[in-house]
């Protein structure tokens, strides 16, 4: 392995690999090529080059990492992660909402094929929600509308 930094041309190439594989957020993708770049500015103007360009979108990546987080986490999980990433607040807040409340129904239908038949058993099913990262409001009306569908049935 060589101890020189790449050139613009490596370095660009590096850069178009990684993006090749999968979305990156600007701040993701400087952290991966920073070891590798000659200087800061160089590693600044390949990143400003390639937002130009569209291969380089914060939007689009938080746009697909959240919707393969929904899959299994909450809103509040999906926004840390996606600002651990190095997604601004505004782009987290903006792809973590919408559909919580069924995306807790799917997951919990996934988990658990019956409704909860104690008050141990919603207590259980509570906690793992959160530990998904949903919210509490959400949380209640899920598991309340569960009891009420439970007292109709004869």
């Amino acid at each position: 392995m060589k101890d020189a930094p790449d050139t613009p041309g490596e370095l660009r190439a590096r850069a178009l690999r990684l993006l090749a594989r999968r979305e990156h957020s600007r701040a993701e993708l400087a952290k991966k090529l920073a070891p590798r770049a000659a200087s800061p500015g160089a590693l600044e103007s390949l990143l400003d080059s390639l937002e130009q360009k569209k291969q380089l979108s914060n939007e689009r990546f938080a746009a697909e990492r959240a919707r393969v987080l929904a899959r299994k986490f909450g809103a509040a999980r999906i926004r840390l992660d996606l600002k651990s990433k190095g997604v601004g607040g505004e782009l987290a807040d903006k792809f973590s909402a919408g559909g919580e409340l069924e995306r807790a129904r799917t997951i919990l239908q996934r988990k658990y094929r019956l409704p909860a038949a104690t008050r141990e058993e919603r207590a259980r099913r509570m906690r793992f929600l959160q530990s998904r990262g949903f919210a509490y409001e959400t949380i209640r009306r899920l598991l309340s509308s569960d009891a009420d569908d439970e007292a109709l049935i004869p």
